[in-house]
């Protein structure tokens, strides 16, 4: 029996796979770049050695924001010691998400969660990839920037006022509410992905509509057209999910061509083991 993990900064799915069943498991998200090797300790002993028969383990693939070289290390290690030596193997989320999207073939992969990243793809590894660089100085199309720039635009007046005011009421909110949520409160990028809900309420509307085509577009300019973009573009992500019917007319517009869209990436891994 086989357990893998799809971890991305705000849940981990942890799939447990097996020829006769399968079933998920959701804990904490777990960034080994950004959380202590105790935080990461405290959630696997606390959320989800609970619900697992541990002994049944005989491998681990963990896929997770975060998982560079060094920090994957410290993944590997942490769960070998709660695994009695459970052979575990550990990739970036973005090489998950490759894999559950195009399996073995080349393609371009996409993740719109509450960051964004993106990579080429050639079947088996990935061979280019325009680093995101967080929700500060990119992640565009992700959660966190449709978050951010939906503040900006309705406190600069680049929406309507009648958006903003609704906005501001519908969120429960005052503009030093969201000043300190963003500057003084830590996981900022969590609170402005939190306000996704509200723009996707209102994306039929023309204005909201042009900001989420702008906000995309920003996404393909600076991440995906840098890439062999005659390759099919898939995705995966609540917020490509959701805003795919937006994702699709702008990848048009821009002659680009989309291929699968998924949710979340974890039943596409567990078809790509099942394959190996």
């Amino acid at each position: 029996m086989i357990l893998i993990a799809d971890s991305g900064a705000t849940k981990t799915d942890w799939l447990i796979n097996d020829i006769n069943k399968s079933e998920i498991i959701k804990t904490e998200g777990i960034n080994p770049f950004h959380q202590d090797e105790n935080y990461i300790r405290r959630i696997i002993e606390t959320d989800l050695l609970p619900q697992i028969e541990k002994e049944n383990i005989s491998e681990i693939y963990f896929y997770g924001a975060g998982c560079l070289p060094e920090p994957a290390e410290k993944i590997i290690n942490i769960l070998q010691d709660f695994f009695n030596g459970t052979k575990v193997h550990a990739y970036t989320d973005l090489m998950g998400a490759a894999r559950a999207l195009c399996g073995k073939k080349p393609g371009i992969a996409c993740i719109l969660g509450t960051g964004s990243n993106s990579c080429m793809y050639d079947g088996k590894e990935i061979t280019k990839n325009v680093s995101p660089l967080g929700y500060i100085l990119g992640d565009e199309g992700s959660g966190a920037y449709l978050g951010k720039k939906f503040i900006a635009d309705c406190l600069k007046g680049q929406l309507p006022e009648n958006i903003k005011n609704d906005f501001l009421r519908n969120c429960g909110l005052t503009v030093e509410d969201i000043l300190r949520k963003v500057y003084r409160e830590p996981q900022a990028n969590r609170f402005l992905a939190s306000l996704t809900p509200y723009i996707y309420n209102r994306k039929h509307e023309s204005q909201v509509k042009n900001f989420l085509c702008e906000c995309f577009t920003d996404f393909f300019e600076r991440n995906v057209m840098k890439y062999d973009t005659s390759l099919e573009i898939s995705f995966t992500g609540s917020v490509s999910w959701y805003f795919q019917e937006e994702i699709k007319e702008t990848a048009k517009r821009l002659n680009l061509k989309t291929g699968k869209f998924i949710k979340e990436p974890i039943w596409g891994l567990k078809e790509f083991h099942n394959n190996q």
